[in-house]
């Protein structure tokens, strides 16, 4: 038990100065933390010093980093400027998500030669989109404001909230498909599908209920009670805990009831105090979601997943840039398209949820070396990405001067 409390803590402070680091250079945190706990899962493969109560922590620790992470994908969502953006955004929307889930499950069942659910589990992993890695770089480039830096930053925002909501169908009908495996799959969708869609729209309607009618007096009695300027973070964290767990009654994950969770407060007129008292538990436990997904991958499995993760690394790239860059040329020139496109392939969170789920269920869900394969793809592409990013928006730019300076 000391060691697992030498190393939680020796965690904390490592993933801090790797998160500062690393924002210096422009490099998404995750990509240190899931390789941390890479480097744990290897050093445990060689000297096996993780007991049971050990993993069970740094589980525990991770479960609570899940919550966080998607309470503050909820959190951030604005739902009402989402919705005054839908008609333009749902253009490129239906094309990102359809044809990467199309793609990532074909390649997945026809070119890997997987079976039915775990493809399932890689083309909903592949149509998810990390909103963070490439807003930031647009917003540092100071770009984010323009007009084709706003329906990227909505495209992406609608991305999230549609591959939560896809993931919460998929984790209830994964169990009914594969128990009903000799029926058809669209007719096993289509019976059970209804049904968990009138389950969660009654889950959201009684998050709905709490956001508009009792939020805002709940969050004003804790704070009457205790003007310390950590009520909010501590509220925030206690009511998402509690809604989160909540969801698992009504068939679904803990990660769906915290998105919700962050949902029933993302409407409150101090948001913007809400969301930044949240950002010391965020900054505490996200960091061990990535961990344990670093964790979770086995090295011995990783000269086969080789294969697959090549694969779906051009998956990752093509698809994306296919379906959104085409898309975009509704509304601006082939190299501002080819850039949103090219800004909507980085994976993390979303597509680091769906396969982490998929991975507990079991190797007929997600094997090991598909895992690995899909870690690799996250990796990749928030490595990548920005740096090609980076540079063709600086190249935008110095177009755009030149062109001011001749005329």
């Amino acid at each position: 038990m000391n060691l697992i409390i030498f190393l939680v803590g020796l965690l904390i402070l490592v993933q801090l100065m790797l998160k500062s680091w690393l924002k210096v250079h422009g490099i998404p945190g995750i990509i240190s933390f899931i390789m941390l706990g890479f480097l744990l899962s290897a050093a445990d493969h060689q000297w096996h010093f993780f007991t049971a109560a050990g993993r069970d922590i740094l589980e525990f620790l991770a479960n609570i980093g899940l919550i966080t992470l998607l309470f503050r994908i909820g959190l951030e969502s604005d739902i009402s400027q989402l919705w005054c953006q839908l008609k333009r955004a749902s253009l490129i929307l239906v094309g990102d998500v359809g044809i990467s889930a199309l793609s990532g499950f074909m390649v997945s069942r026809f070119l890997l030669g997987m079976p039915v659910i775990p493809s399932m589990f890689v083309g909903l992993a592949l149509s998810a989109t990390s909103v963070g890695v490439s807003i930031s770089i647009w917003e540092r480039a100071g770009k984010l404001k323009t007009e084709s830096g706003e329906l990227l930053l909505d495209v992406a925002e609608l991305d999230d909230i549609s591959g939560i909501i896809l993931m919460a169908l998929l984790f209830t009908l994964i169990p009914v498909i594969r128990e009903k495996g000799g029926e058809s799959i669209f007719m096993t969708v289509l019976r059970s599908g209804g049904w968990i869609l009138i389950k969660l729209l009654g889950f959201g309607l009684i998050c709905a209920i709490f956001s508009r009618f009792l939020e805002e007096s709940v969050t004003d009695f804790f704070q009457k009670i205790d003007v310390n300027p950590n009520t909010s973070m501590l509220l925030l964290g206690g009511f998402g805990f509690i809604i989160a767990s909540l969801a698992v009654v009504f068939g679904f994950s803990l990660a769906i009831g915290a998105f919700f969770a962050g949902l029933a407060f993302s409407r409150d007129s101090d948001a913007v105090k809400l969301d930044t008292a949240f950002n010391g538990l965020d900054s505490l436990f996200s960091p061990f979601f990535f961990i344990g997904i670093g964790l979770r991958v086995d090295p011995a499995v990783l000269t086969q997943a080789i294969f697959p993760a090549v694969i779906l690394i051009l998956t990752a790239f093509i698809s994306k840039i296919l379906a959104d860059g085409s898309g975009s040329l509704l509304f601006f020139p082939l190299k501002k398209s080819a850039l949103i496109g090219l800004s909507m392939v980085p994976r993390a969170e979303i597509t680091m949820i769906i396969m982490q789920h998929g991975h507990r269920l079991g190797a007929w869900a997600v094997p090991a070396e598909l895992f690995a394969a899909v870690v690799s793809v996250v990796l990749l592409t928030c490595l990548i990405t920005p740096l090609i990013i980076q540079k063709l928006l600086n190249r935008i730019t110095l177009t755009s001067v030149q062109s001011d300076t001749k005329g």
